[in-house]
């Protein structure tokens, strides 16, 4: 022990003399590499931003509601290219109780850089929200219905609530700064300073700890990972009207060609949008014209046209 801490100190020591002789050698590039560590750092204390939060449901283990709520944080990388994994960092499950209301609210959080380049693209959207919907089944074991639909709300909770779960999760590496000083070695450093004097080496955690799954740190997943691209279906969608034309419900028809069960159709109604899911062959959302009432929303399945009829009368 006492030698291994010797040898640390001794790294530790050489990499302070190195920078020495780069600031007397080569001042520009020791003003970078200083200018580089503190931009770095002044990011640390940046708050997680919600983006949007999704609902769904956790089916195994136990069957109950699921909150996901997706922000960007700085202190997620960004991914080195298009054709690289996807870092992301999925916080601990926590089970809420609001009145009669029993529910679960898991944090994700990606680069900020990743969510802005999905922008107003729902479908690049869709691929961000189910790579962390497939994070969350393999880091937590859990089995997730892939039918969501967004919240109102862009966040379930505080984000202070959500930086302190997130922050719990990085916390929870064992000497995660030993093991990073262990990395940079006095070799490392010497031969970038000279084979490269404007790229300075970064401190980087062990692969190991990056996508344990024990701590899940960080994931990264790749994008071809996910399932596969649903089809939207064909579909009609028109308002009822009685005899003075005052609307009174919306009516929906999907045809669902290849379905003969309507066990097999997930459907989730809010005031506002629809969403029907079969699983890994169709996936409809749909933003409504009118607030209907939910709970007087019902459906039935024709099986002889495979189609599904969905009646939600308006508020």
């Amino acid at each position: 022990m006492q030698s291994s801490s010797k040898g640390l100190l001794t790294q530790v020591t050489q990499f302070w003399n190195l920078l020495d002789d780069l600031a007397e050698s080569n001042p520009e590039s020791y003003r970078k590499f200083i200018q580089q560590q503190l931009a770095q750092g002044s990011q640390l204390p940046a708050d997680p931003e919600p983006q949007l939060c999704l609902q769904t449901r956790i089916l195994k283990p136990k069957e109950k509601v699921l909150f996901i709520n997706l922000c960007q944080w700085k202190r997620i990388p960004a991914p080195q290219s298009t054709s690289h994994p996807v870092p992301l960092s999925v916080g601990r499950p926590e089970d809420i109780s609001e009145a009669s209301d029993v529910y679960t609210v898991i944090d994700v959080a990606y680069n900020p850089g990743v969510l802005q380049a999905a922008g107003k693209d729902q479908g690049k959207k869709d691929q961000l929200i189910r790579m962390a919907m497939q994070c969350i089944e393999e880091q937590l074991q859990y089995t997730l219905s892939y039918s969501y639909h967004i919240t109102k709300s862009r966040i379930k909770g505080s984000i202070q609530r959500m930086k302190h779960n997130l922050m719990g999760i990085q916390a929870d590496a064992t000497d995660l700064r030993g093991k990073m000083r262990k990395e940079l070695t006095l070799e490392q450093i010497r031969s970038s300073t000279v084979s490269n004097p404007h790229h300075f080496p970064q401190l980087l955690l062990p692969k190991d700890q990056v996508s344990s799954k024990a701590g899940c740190l960080i994931e990264e997943i790749s994008s071809k990972d996910i399932p596969a691209e649903m089809k939207k279906p064909a579909h009609e969608l028109k308002i009822v009207a009685d005899q003075n034309e005052k609307p009174l419900k919306i009516e929906l028809k999907v045809e669902l060609p290849g379905v003969n069960s309507v066990s097999l159709c997930d459907l989730s109604v809010s005031g506002d949008d629809l969403l029907i899911e079969v699983s890994e062959k169709y996936r409809l959302h749909l933003n409504l014209p009118e607030s209907v009432d939910t709970e007087m929303t019902t459906a039935k399945f024709i099986k002889e046209k495979a189609t599904l009829i969905v009646t939600m009368p308006l508020v």
